[in-house]
């Protein structure tokens, strides 16, 4: 074979690292679906049958002799009146996406306070994940309090050097390790915000989580915000779906953006029905997650030190909510396949998460306790760091 023949069928034969990341997680699903036990159960890996059996139990949230929904009515209208009152807000609008509700509902307070511009975190959502949707999509203009990995202070927002027509605050803020201010800081977060007339809005997504960190009911937490969204497909495992509430006057506002950004849908039983199904079921547990997410954090910790792990770091040590952080001093390749053989091959998933690469051989990932991690005692979770770490060496040393 000649040279260039050669060098034709090695290109032919070599994989992209798109190709390879697509490999892996195909790997990674197969590996945790197969598995015996798995400590974060994510439902995306789910097949659609296990998907479908969530609206099992949909008799008992909706009677399912009422005529279907047909653009925002019925179930939906039913639902989005639920999550107002658990939230104390005068109404709430339904909405297919996070992203969609809260570019509304800052559309919105922009053409009250005559400003559009909106101050945030630089970690927050709007920020990392949605392509400059505020700015390219809105008319809006974010403009960054910190971009330390924390909760804005009220200093901060307080002492910010130009105006501003709205805070956001992420809670938990994700991308930080899922943290929370106390409750006297959000308080005064809030204060300051007020000082300054701007209105005040909690990107949500998660603040089902909340209550135990903060130490009150999820009224009075959504009661400091003028406006408030939250998802119904992270902490309650719904297909999808979100809400922004509010009072009634914004609300009704962001159903006529909500038809213009082309989120009016026809049908959305079944997003609809599944979001009943996770404030009925998720929603009462989610403490006990929060309180045996700090178990297992602890169980984390010890067993990565008891194995010989030079550093390891599990974020926050105490978590916020029922997701944590845990960082370790090797490369994503690495710890991605320790993971998925740990699954191959014991059928024990520790890690089902996906791992981010953070630094030069530093890595993340996110761990979520919910029902399936509550079968987990914290001596289980150190026997299966034990094993965890055994493959992570066979790795290393390949």
């Amino acid at each position: 074979m000649t040279d260039t023949a050669e060098q034709g069928t090695q290109q032919s034969t070599r994989i992209t690292d798109d190709e390879r990341r697509e490999q892996r997680f195909e790997r990674r699903i197969g590996a945790f679906r197969s598995a015996e036990r798995v400590l974060s159960h994510l439902d995306f890996l789910g097949s659609l049958r296990e998907r479908l059996a969530l609206l099992e139990t949909a008799q008992d949230v909706y009677d399912l002799d009422e005529r279907a929904d047909l653009y925002g009515s019925g179930v939906v209208e039913a639902l989005e009146k639920k999550t107002a009152a658990l939230l104390g807000k005068e109404a709430a609008a339904f909405f297919p996406t996070g992203t969609m509700a809260q570019q509304v509902a800052l559309r919105c307070w922009a053409g009250r306070t005559g400003d559009p511009t909106v101050a945030l975190h630089a970690m927050a959502h709007p920020e990392v994940y949605e392509r400059n949707a505020f700015s390219q999509v809105s008319g809006l203009r974010p403009v960054q309090l910190t971009r330390e990995p924390r909760q804005p202070t009220a200093a901060e927002v307080r002492d910010f050097e130009e105006p501003f027509g709205a805070l956001v605050l992420e809670l938990p803020l994700r991308d930080a390790g899922f943290l929370l201010p106390s409750w006297d800081e959000l308080v005064e977060v809030v204060e300051a915000a007020r000082e300054r007339d701007a209105v005040v809005h909690f990107d949500g997504a998660r603040l089902w989580e909340s209550t135990v960190h903060l130490g009150r009911p999820l009224d009075e937490i959504a009661g400091l915000a003028d406006s408030v969204y939250v998802s119904f497909y992270k902490s309650l495992r719904g297909y999808g779906g979100a809400a922004l509430a509010g009072p009634r006057t914004l609300v009704e506002e962001a159903k006529v953006w909500r038809h213009r950004y082309g989120g009016m849908l026809f049908q959305q039983f079944p997003t609809a029905l599944s979001a009943l199904v996770g404030l009925e079921r998720e929603l009462p547990r989610l403490p006990e997650y929060v309180t045996h997410a700090r178990v297992v954090a602890a169980a984390l910790r010890e067993g990565f030190a008891a194995a010989g792990v030079p550093w390891a770091r599990v974020h926050p040590e105490v978590p916020h909510t029922n997701e944590f952080q845990l960082w370790l001093p090797y490369d994503v390749d690495v710890l991605s396949e320790a993971a998925i053989r740990q699954a191959e091959e014991t059928r024990t998933g520790l890690f089902a998460g996906a791992w981010d690469q953070k630094g030069p051989g530093l890595a993340c990932t996110e761990v979520c306790v919910r029902a399936a991690g509550l079968e987990w005692t914290a001596e289980d979770v150190k026997e299966a760091v034990a094993r965890f770490v055994a493959v992570l060496a066979e790795e290393v040393s390949r």
